[in-house]
């Protein structure tokens, strides 16, 4: 059974950091693409960033270029999104997702096999 669990959510203050990782289970992690996806309260899940399988392609929304980066450890089926410079409007639940058949552009559009429960980021000023 495949699982993916985020960790690293919580509180922090306007221009403070996070780092959240999402540990995957039941896969052969490195034929996926990843990626971290949010939603805020009252709107959309939205494309934060992707990878792709071997980290030579990354991807990320506007709205985070510059402040966050995705990673990944294939070794611990592991992928990670440091948060820097946080704002208010980065308070959201944060989605890890995994796709085996689309690479990190596809992914882009939450194309995804898999999903984990998310994690909760809030910022506060």
């Amino acid at each position: 059974q495949v699982q993916l669990v985020e960790s690293g959510g919580g509180a922090v203050q306007v221009g403070g950091s996070l780092r959240l990782s999402c540990a995957a289970s039941g896969l052969t992690f490195s034929n996926y693409a990843m990626g971290w996806f949010r939603q805020a309260p009252g709107k959309a899940r939205e494309f934060v960033a992707t990878i792709s399988r071997s980290s030579g392609t990354i991807y990320y929304s506007d709205s985070v270029k510059g402040r966050f980066t995705i990673s990944r450890d294939n070794a611990k089926s592991t992928v990670y999104l440091q948060m820097n410079i946080l704002k208010p409007e980065d308070t959201a639940v944060y989605y890890c997702a995994a796709s085996l058949t689309r690479g990190a552009a596809e992914l882009k559009r939450a194309a995804a096999e898999y999903w984990g429960r998310g994690t909760l980021v809030t910022v506060s000023s």
